[in-house]
């Protein structure tokens, strides 16, 4: 069943506890990005951690395969189950990450849920969006990446793609052994869709079988964070049945 992580993308430790204790016992999972851990570190980290939750610390990493490499290796120190970097790091950067032992899951960026494809033209004329998806998850894939981050529009041509289909007689039990797939980008249909651009409802990434959402501003922003974040679990529970049909 598909699972919520909300990103904490607040600007101070104190609104970043307030949300933790609003949304204690209803969310498990929160990712911290750029901006908290740049304003608070460890801090930040530390503080979802006592909660009893779990953190994926998004920063994206791109550089160097030593750099990339040293700062997964400090990542995993800090205890979080899962860290991400760009894919388009290339094959090195994401070998010399994924040969870390121990280490958090690595999930690999690969085209901005920000982008158009527009956007991506301006960087590479010939690649469309999902062709440049397809291409960065093999990538990653072959050098040992736990998980792909990508618009839940990508999701079934990237599994076909990958040979990733699910089994009509495996169901969708059948991608639990595969990679994960997590998915930025979640606005509820009545939600504005801010700087995202390539969007999907929490109800369709239920439906898809993705294995992890990953939502902010529909319920850190919302007036009742709580009631935000119940409702939208509700949807994908109602709409997970729909994911086991299409399987059969």
């Amino acid at each position: 069943m598909t699972q919520m992580i909300v990103a904490l993308d607040v600007d101070t430790i104190r609104e970043e506890e307030e949300l933790l204790e609003r949304l204690k016992g209803t969310i498990t999972f929160y990712k911290i990005g750029l901006q908290l851990f740049t304003a608070h570190g460890k801090r930040a980290v530390d503080l979802v951690h006592r909660a009893g939750n779990r953190v994926f610390l998004d920063l994206k990493f791109c550089d160097i395969p030593q750099t990339v490499a040293n700062a997964v290796r400090e990542t995993q120190k800090l205890g979080v189950e899962a860290v991400s970097l760009h894919l388009s790091g290339g094959a090195d950067m994401l070998r010399a990450a994924a040969e870390l032992r121990p280490r958090p899951k690595l999930w690999g960026v690969t085209v901005l849920t920000s982008m158009t494809a527009a956007d991506l033209h301006a960087l590479h004329p010939r690649a469309g969006v999902r062709s440049a998806v397809r291409n960065l998850a093999r990538l990653g894939l072959s050098r040992g990446i736990d998980g792909i981050i990508c618009s839940g529009n990508e999701v079934e041509p990237l599994r076909k793609a990958l040979n990733l289909e699910k089994s009509s007689k495996q169901g969708i039990a059948s991608l639990s052994h595969g990679p994960r797939f997590i998915t930025p980008g979640i606005r509820p249909a009545d939600n504005a869709v801010h700087d995202q651009k390539r969007v999907i409802t929490p109800e369709k990434a239920a439906e898809l079988g993705i294995d992890y959402i990953v939502i902010g501003r529909p319920i850190t922003a919302a007036p009742d964070p709580l009631k935000a974040a119940q409702k939208i679990l509700g949807d994908m529970k109602a709409a997970a049945p729909r994911a086991i049909e299409k399987s059969c």
